[in-house]
């Protein structure tokens, strides 16, 4: 089975724990222990994962035992493994809060309505979230995602709307030659 179309990263898994096919899981869920109320688990492979049992370990660390995982050789062959759900699997958000990958995809277009690009991936380098835009025919451009300078966010239109502070646009234009902007 692949990947879903439109998956959630819920966790990943790190390194085995014991010798009876435990891992350590980092949890990327409001609730730690929420991992296994989502049904099975798919890796990018397509690799299902159910979970057997699982106990908190400590902060977003659980220690989980996964059908079929029966010894530390299978468990250490999964360190490193994202594991994802299907977004319908998952409750839908409050208001005024969302996904971040029902970012992915989104237009972006300045308050003033100039088209900038698209939301191709939501980081985190250590300080806030950033909003990777790809610019047709530039570089692709990190926003800062604040209520200031993504003032809205328009799900059903498919478009987020920024209030770019100065200069965060301007940055020489072209790519380097040789610079893939696809």
């Amino acid at each position: 089975m692949a990947e879903p179309q439109k998956s959630i990263l819920i966790a990943e898994i790190g390194a085995a724990h014991g010798v009876r096919g435990e891992v350590r899981v980092k949890a990327h869920t409001a609730d730690p222990m929420a991992v296994a109320d989502y049904g099975p688990l798919h890796d990018s492979r397509g690799g299902v994962f159910r979970v057997k049992s699982l106990r908190h370990l400590k902060d977003d660390m659980l220690v989980v035992a996964f059908e079929g995982v029966t010894d530390r050789n299978a468990a250490e062959k999964l360190n490193r493994t994202k594991l994802h759900v299907d977004r319908s699997a998952l409750p839908p958000p409050e208001e005024e809060e969302f996904y971040h990958a029902d970012l992915i995809g989104l237009a972006v277009e300045t308050t003033g309505g100039e088209t900038i690009g698209t939301v191709v991936a939501v980081v985190n380098f250590g300080a806030d979230d950033l909003l990777e835009v790809r610019r047709p025919g530039a570089r692709s451009v990190y926003i800062p995602f604040t209520r200031a300078v993504v003032p809205t966010l328009d799900f059903p239109a498919g478009k987020a709307f920024i209030d770019p502070p100065d200069g965060l646009l301007d940055e020489g234009g072209e790519p380097p030659e040789g610079e893939d902007v696809s």
